[in-house]
């Protein structure tokens, strides 16, 4: 089958699926993306475009979104066209709509099927926005969350089919949405993401590797910001360790902000709050590590006595059902997104986002009898490998509805 993919940043969500598709050796597969230097995938073809314009910084507030959706979707449009009048046509597009790049591909490919990936339906009830106290919304919030829901709604006239990757991500767009897409996630490499009672951990300023046997507690988000719950985890962090005052810490994350606002102070969110906390934490026995490679990263998880999950009412991060796939004993924000996932006292435990102080407890209990708490990592895995694993549960449902979408002789035959 020849499939044309969409993303800005290659290759999004589609990581899983496109490297499959490209081991087979079966398909003709293009990558249509803004990302300058891409990772190369075997079978695919990488195809850069640039957007063919981009809003001014002075530009009316309630059209940037839209502008810069058009610029997107001409200039990937734009580099369609070239493939088709290269004499290439795809049997299927798949692509991300929030960037606006699938807006008018069928300008372009009038009969070729489209998968859309919807991935987030803006709004000041229900999600990150107006949340949190400590970020109050603006009179205008409301306009600014409408504005930015104007690619969504022109681009599900677009697909012939709306992928969701969750429930609470379907149920943020409007009913009207709802049946004309399918709900699975990405898909999670289960048999990769394994638990490992032997491994070790060098850090920098210690003498020897940290094992199992260490009292260790984490803390991921791609970057440390609010959405994510930085700041709570840092206002946690004096109670732990009154506490516990042995477990050391390692946290994982750039001092940068992938969602919502950004912290006024010249050090970012984790200086804001390294002066909220102070001196009430033994900074020696907490280790900042950055943005880390992904072998470390799991070593990180796998060595974890208890992971901290925090966010927002937001979409739910990969490194989640990661750790639960590795098996990790994991307190987590009490948000709705999370609790489709986890299942307090059985897959997870959960506790409220606004009191570090239970956050604290908590983790100090599962650092204080681990046995108590044993059963959890492996009802998580459990869990995870029903529910998200990538090669017998989102493959197929993948592969299913990319056949139904395109003639008999096309379709992918379904592993078993």
């Amino acid at each position: 089958m020849k499939f044309l993919f969409v993303h800005q940043n290659m290759p999004g969500q589609y990581r899983e699926l496109v490297q499959w598709l490209g081991d087979s050796g079966d398909h003709d597969i293009v990558f249509l993306t803004q990302r300058k230097s891409p990772p190369k995938f075997k079978g695919v073809r990488e195809v850069i475009y640039k957007p063919h314009n981009r809003a001014k910084d002075d530009a009316y507030g309630l059209v940037k979104t839209w502008e810069n959706a058009a610029g997107s979707g001409f200039g990937a449009a734009m580099a369609a066209k070239q493939l088709r009048d290269g004499g290439w046509t795809p049997d299927i597009i798949i692509g991300h709509v929030g960037w606006g790049e699938l807006t008018f591909i069928k300008e372009i490919y009038p009969d070729v099927p489209v998968i859309g990936f919807f991935e987030y339906y803006y709004s000041v009830k229900g999600g990150p926005v107006g949340f949190d106290p400590e970020s109050p919304v603006s009179e205008h919030s409301p306009y600014l969350m409408a504005a930015h829901n104007t690619v969504p709604l022109v681009n599900i006239e677009v697909v012939d089919q709306a992928h969701f990757p969750t429930y609470w991500q379907r149920d943020r767009f409007p009913k009207t949405f709802h049946d004309r897409g399918y709900v699975c996630h990405d898909g999670i490499r289960t048999e990769q993401m394994l638990p490992n009672a032997d491994v070790t951990l060098e850090l920098g300023r210690l003498e020897k590797p940290i094992t199992r046997q260490d009292e260790v507690v984490t803390y991921m988000a791609r970057n440390l910001e609010t959405t994510r719950g930085f700041h709570q985890f840092m206002r946690a962090l004096p109670t732990l360790q009154a506490k516990r005052p042995n477990a050391r810490v390692l946290v994982i994350g750039g001092n940068d902000t992938s969602y919502g606002g950004k912290s006024k102070h010249k050090g970012g969110l984790r200086g804001q709050m390294e002066a909220e906390v102070g001196d009430s934490v033994n900074w020696d026995m907490v280790h900042f590590l950055g943005q880390v490679p992904y072998e470390d990263y799991q070593k990180i998880i796998q060595i974890s006595r208890c992971h901290i999950y925090l966010t927002m009412p937001f979409v739910m991060s990969w490194s989640l059902l990661e750790s639960m796939s590795m098996q990790a004993t994991i307190v987590a924000s009490d948000v709705a997104p999370v609790r489709e996932a986890i299942t307090h006292g059985e897959t997870g435990l959960l506790v409220d986002f606004f009191d570090p102080e239970a956050l604290a407890n908590q983790v100090a209990k599962v650092c204080a009898e681990p046995e108590k708490f044993a059963h959890i990592g492996p009802n998580a895995r459990k869990h995870v490998v029903e529910t998200y694993d990538f090669l017998t549960v989102c493959l197929p449902e993948h592969l299913r509805q990319i056949n139904a979408l395109v003639p008999s002789d096309k379709r992918i035959e379904i592993p078993a």
